[in-house]
């Protein structure tokens, strides 16, 4: 039974999730603080957190930097939920490592869908099993790590699966809806600014080398040296 972690001071909506997450099969346990939602995160490892950005003591942001910096944590995957709908809250919520991101109010079906997706995508990664490179950018697929120019860069689940995916199918031009679909397993078209705020973050942990990733102007993306 896949775990996942509630961290939301609303308990009526904490409960809630739990019980639509209870519904489907997944054990759910609530925290409603940041600093103990850290804590249970690393003694109970959850394989999902869906995490509040507004938290008392320890604000969501903060939890989610902490997770990713921690070995423990670091790749478990966390959906941002928040009341919070700007682009800029989007990015931050990104920055710091969350997955994917939630804007309240929102239907108990399309967190179900975005979890599913999400959980499916972490199940069936493939084995990696050699090193992947083009320009100066070095994959190494066993170890999930990314070196560019040299130098280690941290990535979250999501950039990382975004910039394998570009890097095995170099050269060819991908629609926002097929990396929606392809990424982050979306069987319908979504917010497509996800993965330009997405590019835009790979692109700035890579630094001059992320150049590679190229802008093909009203259509998506493409990987080419």
């Amino acid at each position: 039974m896949k775990k996942v972690l509630i961290i939301e001071d609303e308990k009526d909506l904490a409960e809630l999730l739990a019980f639509n997450l209870e519904k489907e099969g997944y054990a759910a346990h609530c925290v409603h603080d940041g600093k103990q939602g850290l804590e249970l995160a690393a003694s109970e490892l959850p394989d999902l957190i869906l995490l509040d950005l507004m938290l008392p003591g320890l604000l969501g942001t903060e939890v989610c930097k902490a997770l990713r910096k921690d070995p423990r944590t670091a790749r478990i995957p966390i959906i941002m939920i928040t009341a919070k709908g700007d682009e800029i809250d989007r990015v931050v919520g990104f920055e710091v490592g969350a997955d994917d991101y939630i804007v309240k109010p929102f239907s108990m079906r399309e967190v179900m869908l975005r979890i599913k997706s999400l959980m499916r995508r972490m199940e069936h990664e493939a084995v990696p099993t050699a090193l992947l490179s083009i320009g100066e950018i070095v994959i190494d697929k066993q170890r999930h790590l990314v070196t560019s120019a040299g130098s280690e860069i941290e990535l979250t689940s999501t950039e990382f699966k975004l910039l394998l995916y570009l890097v095995e199918k170099k050269g060819r031009v991908h629609s926002r809806e097929k990396l929606l679909q392809d990424v982050w397993s979306y069987n319908n078209a979504g917010d497509t600014r996800t993965v330009d705020t997405h590019v835009t973050r790979l692109r700035g942990k890579l630094g001059t080398p992320g150049d590679i990733i190229k802008t093909v102007r009203g259509f998506g993306y493409k990987i080419e040296e």
